[in-house]
């Protein structure tokens, strides 16, 4: 079996997890891929050196045959993993290594008992739609897609004008510092933040959500990811910001953009004993509120 492995760095209190789980991928006797600069955390700071079978920086290392890929950190951590994996079709399994994530959701409390349960082949796999973003130039390179949200924000104190068509047909100038584009995966991210809404990962659609809009009536607005979003800007300056996950470049406020549903999925690692509503109510602690 060939597992690969991205991560950065962790704090201290998993120290003893990691290195119980790479004690255990080797008694499952596994080839593991570690990204490189991982290693070199793992080595130099937490004293622990795992038998590799290789090291990636990019991704064109990466060797073929992968089974499964881990990615030990945060969500953020898991949003970086998904530049590597792209459209091989490899389960990302998230080991979350401090608070408990959305998708990093294998807490180190039930680490041993999770990898169990993945080389026994008890889990399923869940699909999660991606964003695809279109503008000239690739300025976001080979890999034009986020899992979470495309983001358009001021790159100062004025505000953007963002002329929103959905299929060319205008749906808004958002007057705003800025518009969310996510898919129901990043429906609990930084769209949840603005005030949009909470959407089930399969529910098939997008999220459009203006940041801090000058007009109050503005609000969050779901439609079917069937859908293809152009999206123009302009304002008193010249540059924006588009992000895509965690990758930001400034264009200039003549660029168009199209965003549309990318035409692959990532696979998501789901353990039999994981529900994503019992997720939502732990990491939003709902109930915990002794009158709820």
């Amino acid at each position: 079996m060939r597992i690969v492995i991205y991560g950065k760095t962790f704090e201290e209190n998993f120290h003893d997890c990691s290195k119980d789980l790479f004690r255990k991928l080797q008694e499952y006797n596994v080839d593991l891929y570690l990204y490189h600069p991982f290693y070199d955390f793992l080595r130099d700071e937490v004293n622990q050196k795992p038998e590799v079978a290789g090291l990636f920086t990019e991704y064109s290392e990466l060797p073929d045959g992968i089974d499964y890929f881990f990615s030990i950190g945060g969500d953020g951590t898991f949003l970086e993993t998904i530049t590597y994996v792209r459209d091989s079709k490899v389960p990302v399994v998230g080991i979350n290594s401090g608070r408990l994530g959305f998708l990093a959701n294998i807490s180190k409390e039930e680490l041993s008992e999770s990898l169990d349960d993945i080389f026994a082949g008890n889990y399923s796999l869940e699909e999660r739609a991606l964003l695809e973003f279109e503008s000239p130039g690739k300025p976001f390179g080979d890999f034009n897609f986020a899992l979470n949200e495309v983001t358009i924000q001021k790159i100062d104190a004025t505000m953007i004008t963002i002329h929103t068509f959905v299929n060319d047909e205008l749906l808004n100038a958002y007057w705003a510092d800025g518009l969310i584009i996510s898919t129901p995966t990043g429906s609990t991210a930084y769209s949840m933040s603005v005030g949009g809404p909470i959407v089930i990962p399969d529910s098939h659609n997008f999220i459009i959500s203006p940041i801090a809009p000058h007009n109050l009536t503005v609000r969050p607005v779901v439609i079917p990811d069937k859908n293809e979003l152009r999206l123009k800007v302009n304002g008193r300056t010249r540059k924006f910001l588009a992000t895509l996950d965690f990758r930001s470049v400034e264009l200039e406020s003549s660029t168009e953009i199209v965003v549309r549903r990318a035409g692959f999925k990532i696979l998501v690692l789901k353990l039999k004993h994981h529900n994503y509503y019992s997720t939502l109510r732990s990491k939003l602690m709902w109930g915990a509120d002794k009158r709820n």
